[in-house]
């Protein structure tokens, strides 16, 4: 048995989200790309991001690649690692969300249960699922770590859309393709669907 009766949170001695939202004026909300390698995720979540802070709106970005080689460096590729890669997003995600700041994650997470999970954490209420829907044709394609073609000679396993499966999510708050959408385009819609929620 976990010893945790050493523990004493101090929640309620905080100021609370809604002091740092006044503070901040600004709703927080977690904006959640989903979607395979080389959809677009990272391209639509820093355009989204420059467009949220010049009207004055405090974001942050949590990218797969940067949580990877920081936090989360210790954890690889395997069904448990990706679930405790997805679930300390989640938890980190939910600090930014109660500290009032837009939170912007980037993340492939390929499965509804995982990101049913981050949702739980994050609050489901806080949390919106984008689907950057580009199919797998086109992200191959792509490929601009050459990550497709290694996977393809089997030097990487567990990928995403070759050796490892995705599942799209059945209910996203939106989808975008970015084989037919220009990266404008996408953001429009996406400020269309996020600013109405994050406006006092």
């Amino acid at each position: 048995m976990e010893e945790t009766n050493h523990i004493y949170p101090i929640f309620d001695r905080m100021l609370n989200r809604n002091d740092k939202e006044t503070l901040l004026k600004q709703h927080s909300v977690m904006i959640w790309f989903t979607g395979l390698s080389g959809s677009g995720k990272s391209t639509i979540a820093i355009a989204l991001e420059r467009e949220l802070q010049q009207r004055g709106l405090l974001c942050r970005i949590l990218d797969g690649d940067n949580i990877r080689s920081g936090i989360n460096n210790n954890l690889g590729f395997s069904a448990e690692d990706r679930v405790e890669n997805i679930r300390r997003i989640a938890e980190v995600g939910k600090l930014f969300v109660d500290t009032g700041i837009i939170t912007i994650a980037a993340f492939i997470s390929p499965n509804n249960e995982l990101r049913k999970m981050a949702s739980q954490i994050i609050g489901e209420e806080n949390f919106m699922e984008i689907y950057v829907s580009t199919p797998i044709e086109e992200c191959e394609r792509r490929d601009v770590k050459g990550l497709y073609a290694k996977a393809r000679k089997g030097e990487i396993k567990n990928f995403t859309g070759i050796s490892a499966p995705f599942e799209a999510p059945a209910h996203p708050a939106l989808s975008l393709d970015t084989s037919k959408l220009s990266v404008k385009e996408s953001i429009d819609q996406l400020l269309a669907l996020i600013l109405p929620k994050v406006s006092l």
